[in-house]
């Protein structure tokens, strides 16, 4: 490989020994050559100590400690100087130019704008600094640029003054009253739309909202501005955490490597993330929208005002603001409806989390790059922003929350804050805050052995056995855990998994479907939880619990709301299974007996196929699906949910060799069965979920949209003539992106290729000037193809191109993920392309290669020919003499584990 990488160890922290108290930068903004003067307070208890500060990229100009010329040295991007004093002013003049940054970390431009992005080690694409997070110091910036080019000039905190300057130049000064870590930085600079509102805080402060658009775009910008000002109130009333600015900004930008970023009081956001109306944006983009608008927020105080001592700690700051956005959408979407619609909304919200965790994280557990919520050891800190230290980190905090209730996790969030507002802390902070209300629930207890989720990776599975003794009516619950090394655990020969701290809800059912109450007033380490059932702490390898008065012997009902990540073994009958999914009262059990269900017909269904054996459905999935089609007690939305397949992401985590075309043609054969079997309900499904009226983002009408959308998928997979027309029909009348997306979707996968065509270049043309939506078109075609040739073609398309991430991840993302006969082709071909893309997206933007390149991570777990093409590709690139530090880890971590 091209370089060495330095590995990175927890262990090896040590504090930084200078304190920079007082940051003033100046911007002197061009796009080829942005000048930079910053001037530092710098104080240490230990004259003659080497200062080390960070830079790259960048061009050294001047560096004067108290005015004066000094010694130093610059090697490696470090720039290392030997203060004989305690106290003392350091100025650093230094260039950049961001026009060539096709990084998109540090200063760029993305069409005639200046934007920033600092997290995590860009600040020293900018100026020389201390890049890391346990550096908090107060800013003080002056952004000058020429005014007609750039009339607003953004950057963190309260903004003190403007004036004009000479040559058409004008200047801002900010300033952040609150010490932040330099990766919180920001600046802006350009002309844009301004969409804003004065709102009120809950102690009567007033405070200005504003989001910022590319010009035109100020229109779309309201559902962002509106997700702003709910997230700011849920906050206050959930959490009892005020906006502590006079202002909050947000800033759309068409070029950003991620989501969006919580600088202090400025926001920067993926336009994506912003911008909304019904014309360019479906459901699923409204949705993400208030999710991410939330989620920057809620960084206000889990991660700036409290933030990270070091990258190890990420997930402190990313898991439970994760854990906060979850929560903050249940609440919207469970606003204003009735008690029972409100438990199906905020189950259809844990199905959605739990799905995306099982499809991005539980692979990651499983791969080379496995690594627990707080990582022991880094080569790139951009390759950890991973499902892992998000989602399966927000799980963890969700446990402390099961564990001791939402009053209970409340209390302990305020003692979080009482002890470290303001501070650089560690996840053990955390759980310190949590185990302290934890043990004057529970006297005599702790977290000790819950800590093990912050050092283990892995998923761990739970084995159930239930012995149940009908002469005494009881019932035996013995629950047994284990989780195998993974990642880099299996390399250290000194590693021992311990058992984890796993809150296990479970319920009972009769056979007709009825809940058996559990009693629980003799058992240590459980409690009753609503309709009867009662959580579990498994502690140990192997524990059994008894209950009493059960009068029958029960069908279990198993980890219900997902109490813990992870798997569960459980030897259930069809007929048990049919019973959840007919009547358990949880809905997330009832659904995941569904998934259960369908994902055993499934495998085997593959095997079936790899055997060459006739290929037939269980009349019980039928009757279940028929049973769940016309349940007049289940909403629409939740109904979409218990009714769709479970995904081929998700089914290859059951498979000990991995045999993607056959269990893609399993999954179809159960698709197009229930298709057929039951055409005439899923034609009634669509024709009582479809409607005309104006578009809504509410959680009913949202729902009826995706019911109505799956149901035309299942139509159009047998290729209906009536299903088909009304696809069409669907298309030209729509009013709304989701309804033009579901039938455009539908005709352009199941359609014969003439109206498939059609409706695509209709779409192309009515909206070719819309980025977004573009993504859109480029994220179905790439994947709709069926070879690597068809791609290339695509890629040929003027509005393709590499450097807009947004426009990467919807052709080569989508493609090698979620087409699964074109890019698993026989011929090998498309491996052989994702290692060409891999390396010529490297040269452009290392952080987005580095995500590209972890397509490949579970390679080993495939079978042959896929797995030998694969590691081909792999070794392709892995031999390229360019390769960045980033793509380097991700790969050599796959072919060495």
């Amino acid at each position: 490989m091209s370089m060495t990488s330095t590995t990175i160890y927890r262990q090896d922290y040590q504090p930084y020994p200078f304190v920079i108290e007082r940051v003033e930068l100046h911007f002197s903004l061009e796009p080829e050559c942005t000048t930079v003067i910053n001037t530092m307070q710098i104080r240490t208890s230990h004259a003659g100590a080497l200062l080390v500060l960070n830079g790259e990229d960048i061009e050294l100009k001047t560096i004067l400690l108290n005015g004066q010329a000094v010694a130093y040295e610059y090697k490696d991007n470090l720039l290392t100087l030997q203060p004989e004093v305690t106290n003392f002013e350091l100025k650093i003049v230094s260039m950049c130019n961001p026009k060539t940054n096709s990084t998109l970390m540090g200063l760029y431009v993305s069409g005639q704008s200046f934007f920033t992005q600092c997290e995590a080690e860009g600040f020293r694409r900018i100026t020389f600094f201390p890049d890391r997070p346990d550096v908090m110091s107060e800013y003080f910036v002056t952004i000058e640029a020429d005014k007609a080019q750039y009339p607003y000039l953004l950057s963190n905190g309260n903004l003190l003054s403007t004036r004009e300057l000479d040559n058409g130049r004008h200047e801002a000064k900010w300033h952040d009253p609150f010490l932040k870590p330099c990766y919180l930085f920001a600046l802006v600079a350009g002309d844009f739309d301004i969409r804003e509102k004065t709102s009120k805080t809950r102690s009567g402060r007033e405070v200005l909202l504003q989001v910022y658009s590319d010009k035109g775009n100020g229109d779309q910008t309201l559902w962002a501005l509106d997700s702003l000002e709910r997230s700011m109130f849920w906050d206050e009333q959930r959490f009892g955490l005020e906006l502590d600015l006079d202002r909050f900004m947000i800033v759309a930008v068409r070029d950003f490597n991620m989501g969006a970023m919580e600088n202090k009081g400025l926001n920067i956001f993926n336009a994506a993330y912003v911008l909304a109306d019904p014309e360019i944006a479906s459901d699923a983009n409204y949705m993400g929208i208030e999710s991410v608008v939330g989620h920057e927020y809620f960084h206000n105080w889990t991660g700036n005002r409290v933030t990270c001592q070091d990258w190890f700690q990420l997930s402190l700051k990313e898991g439970l603001t994760v854990f906060r956005d979850q929560e903050f959408s249940a609440d919207m979407m469970a606003r204003f409806l009735s008690e029972e619609a409100a438990k199906s909304a905020r189950a259809v919200k844990r199905i959605d989390d739990v799905t995306r965790l099982r499809v991005s994280q539980f692979p990651e557990d499983a791969g080379p790059m496995a690594h627990p919520i707080r990582p022991d050891s880094y080569q790139e800190i951009g390759n950890f922003y991973t499902a892992t230290v998000y989602e399966k980190g927000a799980e963890v905090i969700r446990m402390q929350h099961t564990l001791l209730g939402e009053a209970g996790f409340r209390a302990g969030m305020d003692e979080y804050f009482r002890r470290h507002d303001g501070q650089a802390v560690t996840c053990d902070d955390f759980v310190n805050a949590m185990e302290f209300v934890y043990q004057q629930q529970n006297p005599g207890k702790d977290l000790s052995i819950f800590r093990r989720w912050y050092s283990q990776a892995g998923t761990p599975t739970v084995h159930v056995q239930m012995d149940y003794d009908h002469a005494q009516q009881t019932c035996a619950i013995t629950l047994r855990q284990h989780c195998d090394k993974v990642g880099v655990e299996k390399l250290r020969t000194d590693f021992e998994k311990k058992p984890f701290h796993i809150p296990f809800h479970i319920g009972m059912l009769t056979t007709q479907g009825q809940a058996i109450p559990l009693n629980v007033k003799d058992l240590s380490d459980i409690r009753v939880t609503e309709n009867g059932g009662a959580l579990l702490e498994l502690t140990e390898i192997e524990k059994t619990w008894v209950f009493s008065h059960i009068p029958e012997r029960p069908v279990l009902s198993l980890l219900r709301d997902f109490s813990a990540p992870v798997y569960v073994d459980y030897d259930y009958s069809f007929e048990e299974l049919a019973t959840l999914c007919a009547h358990d009262s949880n809905p997330f059990a009832r659904w995941e007996a569904a998934q259960e269900l369908s994902s055993r017909e499934i495998l085997r269904l593959t095997a079936d196929i790899l055997a060459k054996r006739p290929l037939s459905l269980s009349p019980i999935v039928q009757e279940v699906w028929a049973h769940n089609l016309t349940d007049p007690h289940l909403d629409a939305a939740y109904r979409a949910w218990l009714l769709a397949l479970p995904s081929e992401k998700v089914l290859v985590e059951r498979l000990d060799s991995i045999t993607p075309l056959a269990l893609h043609q399993a999954r179809q054969f159960v698709y197009k069965t229930l298709a057929k079997e039951h055409r005439d309900l899923w034609l009634r499904t669509y024709q009582g979920n479809h409607s005309q009226k104006e578009y809504s983002p509410d959680p009913i009408s949202m729902g009826q949209r995706s019911l109505k959308n799956m149901a035309l998928n299942y139509l159009l997979v047998i290729q209906d003539e009536e299903g088909i027309a009304l696809a069409k029909g669907q298309y030209e009348t729509a009013k709304n992106m989701t309804d033009r997306m579901g039938a455009l979707s539908a005709l352009m996968y199941y359609a014969p290729a003439e109206d498939s065509e059609i409706y695509s270049q209709a779409f192309y043309r009515y909206f070719e000037h819309n980025p977004l939506v573009m993504d859109k078109w480029f994220a179905l075609k790439a994947m709709s193809v069926k070879r690597v040739d068809q791609l290339r073609e695509l890629m040929q398309n003027p509005l393709f191109t590499l450097r807009n991430p947004n426009r990467a991840r919807a052709v080569l993302f989508q493609f090698c993920m979620n087409n699964t006969e074109a890019f698993h082709h026989e011929s090998g071909e498309a491996y052989a392309f994702w290692a060409e893309q891999v390396i010529a997206l490297d040269t452009i933007n290392p952080e987005i290669a580095a995500r590209f390149a972890r397509v490949m991570d579970n390679w080993q777990r495939y079978a042959e020919p896929n797995k030998g093409f694969m590691q081909k590709a792999l070794q392709t690139v892995a031999q390229c003499p360019t390769l960045s530090k980033n793509t380097t880890e991700i790969v050599g971590k796959a072919l060495s584990i």
